[in-house]
Formats: structure tokens, sequence, C-alpha cells
């Protein structure tokens, strides 16, 4: 049963050490060259930390009724089917069980609400968007009657690439293609939803630093994928002047939207600019460490799973 313990446990390493390692992760140079590896491996630190939390209360909870983990599981599940409930249990091992219980709970209702105020938030933007904004078709973008400088998606089944009149003016044929191009990536790569467990997480447990730290390294991330989308068809430089152009950060494009200089500015003009090859091992060893985090929890999981399918055969 220890070694199940500390399978689960595992996993909480990167809470556990706390903002320091979090900060260190996301400062590190590679991500800035390898955002979709970073990104795998931030979404399984998350992952891993609430299934390793999850998985800790249950290994502890069914402690006494069996030697190894998923015998335990699966005699609590026929204790359970035969009506015999929680027997064997001790109050450190219910209290345990309703630690799992409640932390699922926890976990389901904050991602359900913040799912949920999410798609309301795009819907909204969307209805104002056609309200108050012109629908040119030569960009199939949406054009909003403002002197500001402003470039946004709004995503969604029905997602919709919004500048302002004063982008317009602004920008040239060339970076104006490219603002383009960053934009769509974003909706093409539903980047909303990447985000969407991260916002969760954050308002699930705002006290713990590496949360904190996660969802706004993720949010550069993305950023930094989109301009990667950009940069392939258009080139750097016409990216690189246009995030120069409109540094000003936009504003009022609410919650469900992705702004251009929205993250990380000075990071994303540092790699367009200043782009350095980095060796061909990184991003295997940031899917290798990913993998690493989730084989724990992940067994810890399954394993009762596959013990109670074998039981039924």
């Amino acid at each position: 049963m220890t070694v199940w313990l500390i399978a689960a446990g595992a996993a909480l390493l990167p809470v556990v050490l706390g903002s320091r390692v979090a900060r260190r992760l996301a400062a590190a140079t590679w991500t800035h060259r390898h955002p979709r590896a970073a990104l795998v491996l931030w979404q399984a630190i998350g992952l891993s930390g609430g299934l390793g939390a999850v998985g800790i209360g249950l290994v502890a909870a069914v402690w006494p009724l069996a030697a190894v983990f998923p015998h335990g599981m699966h005699t609590l599940a026929r204790q359970i089917a035969s009506g015999h409930g929680l027997t064997g249990l001790g109050p450190a091992h219910l209290a345990a069980l309703a630690w799992s219980a409640g932390l699922c709970l926890w976990l389901l209702a904050h991602t359900i609400r913040i799912t949920a105020k999410t798609v309301l938030d795009q819907r909204r933007q969307r209805l104002l968007v056609d309200v108050v904004a012109d629908h040119l078709p030569l960009h199939n973008v949406y054009v909003l009657p403002s002197a500001r400088t402003v470039a946004y998606c709004v995503p969604g089944r029905h997602g919709r690439v919004v500048l302002s009149r004063g982008t317009l003016d602004l920008l040239g044929t060339q970076e104006l293609d490219a603002v383009l191009a960053h934009e769509r990536a974003h909706a093409r790569g539903r980047h909303d939803l990447v985000l969407l467990p991260f916002i969760a997480l954050s308002h699930a447990f705002p006290c713990l630093p590496v949360v904190a730290t996660a969802r706004s390294a993720v949010a550069v991330l993305v950023e930094m994928m989109a301009d990667d989308r950009a940069r392939q068809v258009h080139g750097e430089l016409p990216l690189a002047r246009a995030l120069v152009q409109m540094a000003t950060p936009a504003g009022g494009q609410g919650a469900g939207a992705f702004a251009l200089s929205d993250a990380g500015l000075t990071e994303r003009l540092e790699r367009l600019l200043n782009r350095r090859p980095e060796p061909s091992w990184v991003p295997a060893a940031a899917y290798s460490a990913a993998s690493l985090l989730l084989s724990g929890p992940l067994a810890v999981l399954v394993a009762p799973l596959l013990c109670i399918a074998i039981w039924k055969v």
C-alpha cells in the first residue's frame, strides 16, 4: 500500500515545492522556444496534482481493507454494492474518503462554473460585435468604429476576429496579415479551452502560488503558439512590427476574448527577433517529464477500475 501512496504523492511535488520551482519553469528560456512542449508540461503538472491529491485520499481510505490498494478499492466497491457500506473504515479513513470526494466535487463545481461563464461571455461578445461592428468581407473580420488599436478574437463555434478602425489605419498590409493569422490561430486552436482548466484551478485554489504562476505562464505560451503560426506564414518581422505598433494593451474585449498584446510582449518580441536553436532533445524531455508526472496518479486511479472489471468478468 505504501508504494501506491508514494505513486499518488509524487505527483504533488510541484505543488508542495511551491512557487520557486513554478517561477523557474515559467522563466526558463526553453519554454519560449518550445511553447507547445512547455504547455503540455504545465498541463501535466496541473492534472497530476489534482489526480494525485484525490489518489492519496483513496489510498489512505482503503488502507485497512487490503494490503494492496486496487484490491482495497475492489473490496470497498463490493461492500457498497452488497449493502455493507463503509464497514471496516475508521474515522481517519472516512475523513480521507471524504477528502477525495470533496476535492472531486470542488474541482468539478469550479470547472462547470468557469466553463458556463466563459461560454456566456463569448456569446455576449459575439452579440456585441455583431451589433456595433461592421463586417469586412475582404478579410472576413469585424471592424469596430474606434480610433484605438484593438485586435482580438472571440473564440467559439462561430468565432469572430475583431479589429478596430484605428488598427486598420495603423498597420501596413504585411503587419495586418500577420495580426489576422495570429488571431485566427487562437480561434482554430481553441486556446480558450486550453486556458479554461487553469482559470478554474485559480478560482478553486486562489492561495496556491503555483496555480497563479501556471495560469500566467500558460497565457504567454498560447500567445507564443499563435505567434508561431503567424510567423510560419508571414515571417518574424511583420508580426514583430505589429506587436510594437500595438504595444498598448487592448481593453474592453472581455474575459472570453484573446487580444494580440495581452501577455508576455517583451518575451514574444525577443523570441521573434532573436531566435536561437534549442537542442532537439528538449521537447522530448518535456514530454517525458509530463508522462512521468501523470503515470503515478493515473496508475492509482486506473488500477482499481481494471480490478473491478476483471472481477465482473
